[in-house]
């Protein structure tokens, strides 16, 4: 994900953050001053945000102290000018006792805030460190513009404070939320990372003028729906600002493809991603002791197949266990010159290309932009959201939230780079839960009856879908290589292979899954005389405007066979185009045009996910199949993680582990 979180406890972890994180997560000299600290590591100083500043004394873009910072997150939840409130009191004659109590926001806490990291896409933050100032400059506002509305959402959607007995009630913050923003440049590998530090206080201010806590489990739940947001806008506002455009593209076969700016050699993410290939090297060890494990008793200790939840917990023990240390900050300027020249050396794109890398994206923009219309159809999009995150989801439930994070996921997708319009992605939620979802809350408390809680599944049964089945009990023989199918036996391992040389046994991945899901539901609708007026027309012209990406073939014209070099070429969609500066960055497309859904294809569709059903069935009768009066699962705090966006894989510009 873009959008990541971390608790932020009052002791040793806020003198983590005060310091390295505040200084551009460089080593803070000891009794170095924190302005004269940032100026040394060539980082800006930090910015206060949230519209509860004014409650504070405090305004939005006025510059964080380091006492500021000591009185909010360190000392558990105080004033940021309690000092000044302490002193002013005990001037007037108050007892000690009350004029500390007058610098305190309530109760004191132990966890004093979250820690939100904002990062672009890793096209983006390219462009930002190969461009001139100006591109730079853009970007950068662009990136504090999208963190500004993903906080506005936290305050308005997502943030509660709760009171009563066991939290029993819950109220948004009328006042808004207080958080201190603090700008980064580089990974912990030294390569470009434009990232930002959002430290939001968990204090709100009821509207009986009361200080309470927020509720982090909201913050926690929500973080995909965030994650989603920001990568939409943070797209459409550099867009639109230097007239690019977005592709998606495939890092990981099998999984959601991600959106990035077209025009960016893939070779340049790459050059990025050092970390992320010292993360897939330990994964692959990981994931063979996973599925080789055996306690005392020669029982496997886990599944003999890898799940998508087991890979994620795993990528994250790789990501620490291959985190470097941190290295020393340097500013700015010269970063980006030895970004430069690193980049011309050793990635193996040409210095031209690097050197005007920002034409060459806008060559590719005006391409996809002629042929790739910005149509949003609100029917089509429900249809299309509500498919993935039932088959994503385990047993098919799911909440808003899940629906939320993938409506503005499907946005991204459509809009290619543009600006849609506020709330459009709500309306796709509601569209989606009005007709397609069924409401299947029992609720056992008050937080089961409100509206983010509710639990949701399909209306119309995927009968065709393979369900998930449990895996079998026994495990493979530890010495013996893992099978490339769950239901086979082990095989040997090969004496001349080391751990990654074979295929990990793994659960298959879900997406593909769902969009030949979605594919089915939509022509299901299409063809059924109860609900085709509902879905059919208009929105059946544009879903060529709602692929993935637009295919090399269908943009340059065939070539005549033989038998028709006498017949005059059909005008329309293949007429003669300049293409060459498209053409020229094919080595960066990607294959992602295979989920294209054309009308031709759909005819197609069904025989062929027909076929897939029949091979899952065959693999998966080898597993034992789940008991009909098993009770339903209890929905999970993390049930999210059930359709987590794209995990950092070999070939991911992200530095994971930051």
């Amino acid at each position: 994900m873009t959008v990541d979180i971390r608790v932020i406890r009052a002791g040793q972890m806020y003198r983590y953050y005060l310091r390295e994180t505040v200084v551009g997560d460089g080593r803070r000299p000891a009794r170095t001053p924190l302005r004269a600290a940032q100026e040394q590591a060539g980082v800006p100083v930090g910015r206060w945000m949230g519209r509860g500043l004014a409650v504070l004394g405090l305004a939005p873009g006025e510059e964080v102290t380091e006492a500021q910072l000591r009185n909010l997150f360190g000392e558990r939840g105080r004033h940021p000018y309690a000092d000044r409130i302490e002193a002013e009191r005990l001037a007037a004659g108050d007892f000690p006792k009350e004029a500390f109590k007058a610098g305190a926001l309530g109760r004191r806490v132990t966890v004093t805030g979250v820690d939100f990291v904002f990062r672009p896409q890793p096209t983006i933050y390219l462009l930002w460190a190969f461009g001139d100032d100006e591109t730079r400059r853009v970007i950068e506002a662009a990136h504090e513009r999208t963190i500004e509305r993903v906080l506005e959402w936290i305050e308005d959607e997502v943030a509660v404070i709760r009171y009563g007995k066991d939290g029993i009630y819950r109220v948004r913050p009328p006042g808004g939320l207080v958080a201190a923003r603090f700008r980064h440049y580089e990974a912990r590998s030294g390569r470009p990372l434009l990232h930002d530090h959002l430290l939001l206080s968990v204090k709100g201010q009821r509207l009986d003028g009361k200080w309470g806590s927020i509720h982090t489990t909201a913050l926690h739940e929500n973080t995909v729906a965030a994650s989603a947001l920001y990568n939409e806008l943070v797209a459409a506002e550099v867009c639109e600002a230097l007239g690019l455009a977005t592709e998606p593209r495939t890092v990981t076969p099998g999984r959601r493809p991600v959106m990035e700016i077209a025009g960016v050699p893939h070779e340049l993410i790459r050059w990025t991603s050092r970390r992320s290939d010292q993360i897939a090297a330990c994964l692959a060890e990981l994931e063979y002791e996973y599925v080789t494990a055996v306690d005392d008793d020669g029982e496997p200790r886990f599944l003999p197949v890898v799940s998508e939840r087991a890979r994620a917990k795993m990528n994250q023990i790789a990501a620490l266990k291959t985190r470097p240390p941190k290295q020393k900050t340097q500013p700015l300027a010269q970063l980006r010159a030895w970004w430069k020249v690193s980049a011309i050396l050793t990635s193996k794109v040409a210095a031209d290309v690097i050197n005007s890398l920002l034409e060459h994206a806008r060559a590719a923009a005006a391409a996809i932009r002629a042929r790739v219309a910005a149509v949003v159809d609100v029917a089509l999009a429900a249809i299309d959201v509500t498919t993935t995150v039932f088959v994503m989801n385990d047993g098919g439930r799911f909440h808003r939230r899940h629906l939320l994070a993938e409506a503005r996921r499907h946005l991204a997708l459509v809009l290619r780079g543009r600006r849609r319009d506020p709330g459009l992605d709500d309306q796709v939620v509601a569209a989606a839960i009005s007709t397609h979802c069924l409401d299947i809350t029992e609720p056992k408390t008050v937080r089961g009856l409100e509206a983010g809680y509710r639990l949701y599944t399909a209306r119309w049964s995927l009968s065709d879908l393979p369900a998930r089945r449990r895996p079998p009990t026994p495990a493979p023989d530890p010495d013996r290589q893992p099978p490339a199918d769950p239901g086979e036996p082990a095989e040997p391992r090969p004496p001349s292979q080391d751990t990654g040389e074979w295929e990990i046994p793994r659960i298959p991945l879900q997406y593909e899954r769902a969009v030949l899901a979605g594919a089915v539901v939509r022509e299901k609708l299409r063809t059924a005389t109860a609900t085709a007026t509902a879905v059919r027309g208009r929105a059946y012209d544009v879903v060529a405007h709602q692929q993935a990406a637009m295919p090399e073939q269908l943009l340059a014209p065939e070539p005549a066979g033989p038998e028709h070099d006498d017949q005059e070429q059909e005008p329309g969609r293949h007429e003669a185009m300049d293409l060459k500066a498209l053409r020229a960055l094919r080595e960066s497309r990607t294959d992602v045009e295979a989920l294209d859904l054309t009308a031709e294809r759909l005819r197609h569709l069904q025989d062929a996910f027909t076929e897939a059903a029949d091979r899952a069935h065959t693999t998966m009768n080898r597993y034992t199949r789940r008991d009909d009066a098993e009770p339903p699962h209890p929905v999970r705090p993390d049930d999210q993680q059930a359709h987590r966006p794209q995990q950092p894989g070999p070939h991911r510009g992200r530095e994971t582990g930051h």
